[in-house]
């Protein structure tokens, strides 16, 4: 049986460790039929590593590109280094990318400078725009661009000026949905509930958040399962939905339904 990616050709960004939700989204992924390729920053070596524990094992993994989606020349240099790996076309794209400093959460919301702001906005909102650009010229035939979120319709706790990051990204993603359309290309995000990656492990008073979704989301919420999140992305990734842009898709346990007190 033909897996839902058979035949395409996916970058995933965001692979750190195999605890990272783009590692699990590469597996899905190639599981599903898909040649991928993965950009690392900044452990270059440790991306690569985490590789070789996808399905294509050790002898065959995917291609590593260092990529920090702040720096315009790397930017500029992506599509080049794909089709050096053989990756002449892309079909998807997957923006699995965040970063904020430390002053920009656990509370500390009212005293962020605005260097430390404009760090989060540049890494977890207008990077979305510019690797898409970046991977434009390998998308001559449409794709899909897939971002992770988080639900920014409310402020979390703790959470700060990443959820103000978050905003912008939804609002980014509309944008890039309504620019190009008309070249084929879709443009989604997915909003998961919390997962423990190394990303959120390192927000003070992470816990705050996650209690809530243990207490009060319908169908439950598993913190270390990143398999219904990676589903997502895959599906978004393939044809299957055609038609359907702009969109955000809540993995959350449907925490986000129900109204639940932050």
């Amino acid at each position: 049986m033909m897996g839902i990616l058979e035949g395409k050709r996916i970058l995933v960004t965001g692979v750190l460790t195999d605890a990272s939700i783009g590692f699990h989204i590469a597996r899905v992924a190639q599981e599903q039929g898909a040649e991928v390729a993965l950009t690392a920053y900044p452990r270059p070596t440790l991306t690569e590593r985490t590789a070789k524990r996808l399905p294509s094992g050790p002898d065959s993994p995917p291609p590593v590109i260092e990529l920090d989606v702040t720096n315009t020349e790397q930017l500029d240099a992506l599509a080049g280094n794909l089709r050096d790996h053989g990756f002449d076309n892309l079909d998807g794209v997957v923006h699995a990318i965040a970063f904020a400093p430390q002053t920009a959460l656990g509370g500390t919301f009212l005293e962020t400078p605005w260097e430390d702001v404009a760090t989060a906005v540049h890494a977890s909102t207008y990077s979305l725009k510019s690797l898409t650009m970046a991977c434009l010229p390998l998308m001559k035939d449409g794709g899909s661009v897939v971002g992770l979120d988080f639900d920014a319709t409310k402020a979390w706790p703790v959470y700060d000026w990443m959820g103000v990051a978050k905003a912008g990204l939804e609002s980014c993603a509309r944008y890039l949905a309504k620019y190009l359309g008309p070249q084929g290309i879709r443009v989604n995000l997915v909003a998961a509930g919390p997962l423990a990656t190394m990303a959120a492990k390192s927000i003070p008073g992470f816990e705050s958040i996650t209690d809530l979704w243990s207490q009060n989301a319908p169908l439950g919420w598993d913190l270390k399962d990143s398999e219904p999140t990676a589903r997502a992305c895959v599906a978004l990734l393939s044809d299957w939905f055609p038609a359907t842009t702009g969109e955000i898709v809540h993995v959350d346990g449907g925490l986000h339904s129900v109204g639940a007190g932050s």
